[in-house]
């Protein structure tokens, strides 16, 4: 099961040339809501893996349908769940504390002083590492939307420079009645994905993040700041765009998801995004309480990883202008099991914002 991550209707381009028609839809234009993606073929996703990737065709392999049903008999009763439970929040409790509970954690590995295990997160897998009591995480480009690594593992992860996981290719099978969640089927089996650590590691610029997670998602991997506001793209909220003020940047601030106080530092969640699909450039110019990542809206400027992954959970459309009131405006934004429409109306140097539509399922 995964949660469904949904699109946002929004380029990697600066402010001045085309930004009213980057951030303003026509007035007879309909308010832009996701659009759910056909799921790719085995073919589709072995001609747009990344060249780093190697997968081999095992000989002798755990299915897709015998690991994820093994796995899950091993938590049949309740007692047994909460058992498995304990023990793993006890095996996995250095890679929690270390990495703020930002991943789900498995396949843990001593190799000399450093100690690895897979990470996932709503933006794909990671390799975790920890050494001398530094935490790192290293980005690996794959997606759970068409890779599923095995539960059970036959051989250890880290082999030889090289990490190794054993699982599936597969699709996304929607659940009926359970907006926002799916499931899985296989639609090849018997995978060996490998990546050499030594291109998995790479940070041409020092700035944290490996390469791969920056050209998978837009960020200059030979600049440590990509946006070149003086805040390295590790520390930066917004590393993709400079952050700004003016009325229509502090709008989209006021529809963004908004999350409670104290539940946990987000500004220390170096590798948690809200992603946006947004070329608004008074979207891209806010200034976030936690991490954002916009990716354009045409497919031609989209990154190999963004075009083939749905990684947004929330969408902001872009403004319409009301006919008759230059200061009022109207916007939507959707998630995983709602839509909203608003009348937003700009008065004393605030917005108000009325609801005038919208479902929830």
């Amino acid at each position: 099961m995964k949660i469904l991550y949904f699109l946002a209707s929004i380029s990697l381009i600066s402010c001045s040339e085309n930004a009213e028609d980057r951030c303003f839809s026509g007035l007879k234009d309909k308010l832009t809501y996701y659009q759910e993606k056909k799921p790719f073929t085995a073919d589709q996703i072995l001609e747009n893996k990344p060249d780093y990737l190697e997968i081999i065709n095992l000989k002798k392999y755990r299915s897709f349908k015998q690991d994820s049903l093994e796995s899950r008999q091993r938590y049949d009763s309740d007692e047994i769940l909460e058992k498995r439970w304990k023990t793993h929040q006890e095996e996995y409790k250095i890679f929690k504390e270390k990495f703020s509970d930002q991943f789900s954690c498995s396949h843990k590995q001593q190799v000399g002083n450093s100690l690895y295990a897979l990470g996932t997160n709503d933006l794909g897998f990671w390799l975790l590492k920890i050494e001398n009591d530094k935490p790192s995480a290293y980005f690996l480009g794959l997606s759970f939307s068409h890779y599923y690594v095995n539960d059970i593992q036959q051989k250890p992860i880290i082999n030889g420079g090289f990490l190794e996981l054993e699982g599936s290719l597969v699709k996304i099978v929607r659940v009926p009645g359970l907006p926002g969640y799916d499931d899985y089927s296989a639609i090849s089996d018997g995978k060996l994905f490998k990546i050499s650590l030594k291109d998995l590691i790479r940070d041409s610029d020092h700035d944290g993040y490996n390469d791969i997670f920056e050209k998978c998602f837009g960020l200059n991997p030979e600049s440590k700041d990509t946006d070149g506001d003086g805040i390295t793209d590790f520390d930066d909220l917004n590393p993709m765009f400079r952050s700004s003020k003016n009325k229509f940047t502090k709008l989209y601030e006021l529809l963004m998801p908004q999350y409670a106080e104290g539940e946990s530092d987000l500004k220390k969640q170096h590798y948690t995004f809200m992603i946006f699909e947004n070329d608004c450039d008074y979207f891209h110019q806010v200034s976030p309480d936690y991490r954002i990542l916009f990716i354009p809206e045409s497919d031609n400027k989209k990154t190999y990883y963004v075009k083939m992954t749905d990684i947004t959970r929330e969408s902001i459309s872009k403004m319409k202008k009301d006919e008759k009131d230059p200061d009022k405006f109207y916007i939507s934004k959707s998630g995983s099991s709602y839509e909203r429409d608003y009348s937003a109306e700009y008065k004393n140097g605030k917005w108000e914002l009325e609801i005038i539509g919208g479902i929830t399922i």
